[in-house]
């Protein structure tokens, strides 16, 4: 069994399609299968008075200077499709409004994905399980009828989909993480379960999450975790992507078949070692 590893840039390329393809390159050159992004209409997503409100930034003095600053636009997404298509890497993203589902259309991206805060969102999961693309759905911050709910509906469109188990804090502490929930969920929807992280760990609560049966992992990653960000705390640091990775892909192997025989590497050894007293 192959894990399915997205790396989440998300809102880490702080708007910035060099470091947007900074991040790429590293994911592609670390085996993963996918980078993701964010796609929002603030003024969809946000009233005018959130907007206008104070907060300082690089961008401004205001909610909306930043939230625009970290927005990529029209030309910013072709160039980061065309970068992405001329390495061989794969890319989808999260629409945080049915507009922003919409824009990604013209990409004609592999996969759909429903960020956690946007499980109850009912228009935007018509819009997206109309299109009949996989999609993966995090359940952080959700109750099971709430996740029944949007079972529901990609189920009523025929759409496929992947259940991400989830924890929304940002960082989330490993006693959090409550892993058995991967079975909770497939027992409960008949489905293939994955695990989305925001842990400050590298590697170990995604190994036991592909332990306990997640066929999907996906983490935010960042060149620095010290960055201005809400999310570069919880994010893996791109030097450490080829060893995550590799460790992630090896796990199906080491948990085997489960078919307990003599191995065929175990043979010498047992006509070396093996004592037979009846």
């Amino acid at each position: 069994m192959s894990i399915v590893i997205t790396f989440e840039i998300g809102i880490n390329a702080n708007g910035s399609e060099e470091l947007a393809k900074m991040l790429i390159k590293a994911a592609k050159d670390s085996g993963a299968d996918f980078v993701k992004f964010q796609k929002r209409d603030i003024d969809t997503c946000y009233t005018k008075e959130f907007l206008d409100s104070p907060r300082d930034s690089p961008w401004g003095d205001t909610q909306r200077h930043q939230k625009k600053g970290l927005e990529f636009s029209q030309q910013q997404y072709e160039s980061i499709d065309a970068f992405c298509k001329s390495i061989g890497m794969g890319w989808y993203a999260s629409a945080w409004d049915v507009s922003s589902q919409i824009f990604l259309r013209q990409f004609n991206l592999p996969h759909n994905k429903i960020a956690s805060a946007m499980l109850g969102h009912k228009p935007l999961l018509r819009e997206v399980a109309s299109e009949m693309r996989h999609t993966f759905i995090s359940t952080g911050m959700s109750s099971i009828s709430e996740i029944a709910e949007a079972v529901d509906i990609f189920r009523e469109y025929g759409c496929s989909f992947t259940l991400l188990h989830c924890n929304s804090s940002y960082p989330m502490r490993e006693q959090d993480a409550n892993l058995r929930c991967i079975q909770t969920l497939r027992d409960r929807f008949g489905c293939e379960v994955g695990y989305s992280g925001h842990e400050t760990s590298l590697v170990k609560v995604c190994v036991a999450a592909v332990a306990l049966g997640a066929i999907a992992i996906e983490r935010h990653i960042t060149l620095d975790r010290s960055m201005m960000g809400s999310d570069q705390a919880a994010s893996i640091e791109t030097h450490h992507l080829r060893d995550f990775v590799e460790t992630v892909r090896a796990i199906p192997a080491i948990l085997g078949t489960g078919v307990k025989d003599v191995t065929e590497t175990e043979w010498s050894a047992r006509k070396k070692l093996r004592v037979e007293v009846a």
